[in-house]
């Protein structure tokens, strides 16, 4: 029956402790037949027995990262080469062209040194030459009058055999004397020696020859000498580069052997770093490195190591590197500070929170876990456990060396205990696959 008839049904005459007794009767009447609307309302909404079986879960993106700490060393850069343009001679410094900061071409002229000293010697040493040439020349003249005396004692030597052969004739027929005979005979045995002598004088002739040939060459050497000397007195660059430092100024006096200017070739730039000998073993000559220089700090460069020193320091133990990186638009100055990372070192392997791996009980630390990996199929998601192999952890992450690829979907945390083939719900705080970077 509706409360309102029931009311209806009670007198309006009756004490005041009936009513109250009434009103009791149907407030029990109205909590036993039905509910507030706010609870039906409530009700209405509790989702069906299949949403409630769907755990939430935050999804994340495989990525590789490093978990070792990837320490970043600073040096100064430096060029590769580094050259100074030194006096060879003494002289009186007259100019110089260029000035710190100057772009320089290999041989291009730099400066002038006062050559009237070396232009003197070269042209005593010239006139030296002259000298000797011209007793080569005297003594050649008189190798060919021996020559010709040495042809002329030999045509008097074949008369006189002859002679002599023909009075010996004349004798025998008795036609002339002995004496006579004798005579021709003795004549040409002196002809005979007078060739001897005049050949004899050729070979000593021909060995003065070649000797005044031999100063000759001598004092031309020393011409080329002195010529060399005087070249010493123009200064050209000996590399492609840029003035670093004008060491002395025209009119002052330079020693050989003294400083004027010092050169820097910066096609390439090295930069010397300090190692420590705990890393050391991570180095290796020809390792790309990354390099950073303030100057320039929207820029990466790409180095590598060129050379490590044998000897560490014995108080600090640290190993002196060297890195080297190409510069060919030559923008790179000395003097900039540097940083080099050694990235290249270290291997970067797949990365998640230790949270998201499910080790055996009671095995926080052991090298196999369960990882959860997203299956979506449409609208719907769900769980695929993934047996994985673990490595080094360090601040609530741990490496994954197999069984999880960059890029895949994996559960990062959830709010029940997950098993294989479990259908879940993605939070907002999920990442979507499109935003993953590999």
């Amino acid at each position: 029956m509706p409360i309102a008839q029931f009311a209806k049904l009670i007198p309006k005459s009756k004490p005041v402790w009936s009513q109250l007794l009434v009103a009791g009767l149907m407030l029990m009447l109205s909590s036993s037949c039905g509910g507030s609307p706010k609870a039906d309302a409530e009700s209405a909404k509790r989702p069906s027995g299949a949403q409630q079986g769907n755990s939430a879960v935050d999804v994340a993106i495989a990525r590789t990262d490093s978990l070792q700490k990837q320490l970043e060393y600073t040096g100064t850069s430096q060029p590769v080469r580094e050259v100074s343009v030194r006096a060879q001679i003494e002289g009186r410094l007259l100019n110089l062209k260029v000035d710190v900061g100057d772009q320089v071409q290999q041989g291009q002229v730099l400066g002038q040194l006062d050559d009237a000293i070396p232009v003197a010697a070269v042209t005593r040493a010239e006139a030296d030459v002259a000298a000797q040439q011209s007793e080569v020349a005297q003594a050649e003249a008189e190798l060919s009058n021996n020559r010709t005396q040495v042809e002329r004692t030999r045509l008097e030597l074949q008369q006189a055999r002859s002679d002599s052969s023909r009075n010996q004739q004349l004798f025998r027929e008795g036609a002339i004397s002995a004496q006579q005979a004798e005579a021709t005979r003795t004549a040409a045995r002196t002809a005979e020696q007078a060739l001897r002598s005049v050949q004899a004088q050729i070979r000593t002739q021909q060995q003065a020859v070649t000797a005044a040939q031999k100063r000759v060459t001598s004092q031309q050497a020393i011409v080329n000498q002195e010529a060399e000397r005087q070249s010493y007195t123009v200064l050209t660059s000996p590399v492609t580069g840029a003035v670093l430092q004008r060491i002395t100024e025209p009119g002052n006096l330079a020693q050989a052997g003294s400083e004027i200017l010092r050169l820097g070739d910066f096609s390439r730039v090295k930069i010397a770093v300090q190692i420590s000998e705990l890393e050391l073993g991570n180095i290796r000559v020809g390792q790309p490195v990354q390099v950073r220089l303030d100057a320039f700090p929207n820029q990466r460069f790409e180095g590598q190591v060129s050379r490590i020193s044998p000897a560490a320091d014995p108080t600090a133990r640290l190993v002196p590197v060297e890195v080297t990186l190409p510069n060919p638009e030559r923008q790179i100055r000395s003097g900039l500070l540097a940083r080099v990372n050694f990235a290249g070192t270290i291997a970067k392997r797949v990365v998640v929170p230790e949270a998201a791996v499910q080790t055996p009980k009671g095995q926080d630390k052991s090298d196999t876990g369960t990882l959860f990996v997203i299956n979506r199929t449409g609208d719907q998601a769900k769980v695929v456990a993934r047996s994985v192999k673990l490595g080094q952890r360090s601040d609530g992450k741990v490496e994954i060396l197999s069984g999880l690829k960059p890029g895949e979907s994996f559960v990062a945390r959830g709010n029940r205990t997950l098993k294989d083939g479990d259908s879940v719900r993605l939070s907002f705080l999920s990442e979507k696959p499109q935003q993953s970077a590999q």
